[in-house]
């Protein structure tokens, strides 16, 4: 059975034109889900049992399941168990502007890329709407706090369950939804060309974040798999494209690596590749697990590298730790949980 939390308010209020009720039980259910967050179809009291009975009939109301929670210093994170026992995972981050939470996408990955947690155990599938928008109202359930931000960057490559991300943008994004904004949500890729030239014909303004991590071919066709197919040149051109089309800022995710892409030379290349581009660098120390050899770069380095950007006139920040006390690693507690 499908689950309500699926369905946008359009495709709500169309189903219910479908069993030959109103269009305006549809709004009156999605306000009911999302700013009364009711548990139980019972609880709604302006629309009649038998046209409820009838929608219960069609979609469910489930909800997932927290199995574990792991806290540090200004972060959370959650551990849901899926319908299928599967695992998923999500991050809260407590920033001086509000409440952000990173959320998966995917049931695991395939993009493979050889520092990352979460491509190691392979796609099992994508997740369905539902359980993309659930992973945010549970946790806002939990803490009775909104949350401000969000940001699929989790487990999965967003733009591998494309049509889901979409709908739950919408959902989100929604002003009788979550009423995230826009410009509060942020997608990360890393480079399917084809979904970035095909996003940038999005209506909402939603952020764009490019998984980059190297300077050039070489050291990102050893780290990231995807560059043999879309190589950086692509990438750049794909970049360039939605840049003219949305006229919005596009961030460069890059993650130092002790002695692979963090030499100072790495650093002009990479200033020289983003020159002149509406953009900005987000330099991640690593977060370092036991299943690949990779070693966080050292502070000092990581400041010869932002300075040298900064030089020359690149925008760039270094990102905020979070969560060096718990399983911080994207995909590292769901491995956890897995592989006892």
């Amino acid at each position: 059975m499908k689950n309500i939390y699926d369905l946008t308010r359009e495709e709500m209020e169309n189903i219910f034109i479908e069993i030959g009720s109103k269009k305006f039980h549809g709004d009156q259910l999605f306000s009911w889900l999302y700013e009364k967050r009711i548990s139980s179809y019972s609880m709604v009291t302006n629309i009649k049992k038998e046209i409820l009975d009838e929608i219960s009939l069609m979609y469910s109301i489930d909800s997932l399941k927290i199995v574990d929670v792991q806290n540090d210093k200004d972060v959370s994170k959650f551990l849901f168990e899926l319908f299928d026992m599967e695992h998923i995972e999500a991050v809260l981050m407590r920033h001086d502007y509000g409440l952000s939470l990173c959320i998966s996408s995917e049931v695991g990955c395939n993009m493979g890329c050889q520092f990352c947690e979460s491509g190691r155990r392979k796609k099992v599938r994508n997740l369905e709407v539902h359980e993309m928008v659930l992973q945010i109202l549970m946790i806002e359930n939990i803490l009775k706090e909104r949350i401000s931000h969000v940001v699929v960057m989790g487990i999965g490559e967003p733009f591998d369950n494309y049509d889901n991300l979409l709908s739950f943008f919408r959902i989100i994004n929604d002003p009788k939804g979550l009423q995230i904004g826009a410009r509060h949500i942020t997608v990360s890729t890393c480079g399917i060309v084809p979904k970035i030239l095909e996003f940038s014909d999005f209506p909402l303004q939603v952020n764009l974040a490019i998984s980059l991590h190297a300077p050039n071919n070489s050291i990102r066709d050893r780290l990231m798999p995807i560059n043999k197919v879309y190589s950086i040149e692509k990438v750049m051109d794909a970049i360039d494209i939605y840049i003219k089309k949305t006229n919005r800022r596009v961030t460069f995710e890059y993650i130092l690596l002790e002695g692979v892409n963090d030499r100072n030379e790495d650093a002009l290349e990479l200033s020289k590749l983003v020159k002149d581009k509406n953009c900005y660098i987000n330099l991640i120390p690593y977060n370092e697990t036991n299943n690949f050899g990779y070693k966080r770069t050292k502070p000092i380095q990581i400041m010869k590298f932002y300075d040298i950007l900064k030089k020359n006139n690149v925008n760039v920040t270094i990102r905020k730790e979070f969560g060096s006390k718990i399983s911080a690693a994207c995909g590292q507690l769901r491995s956890k949980k897995e592989e006892l």
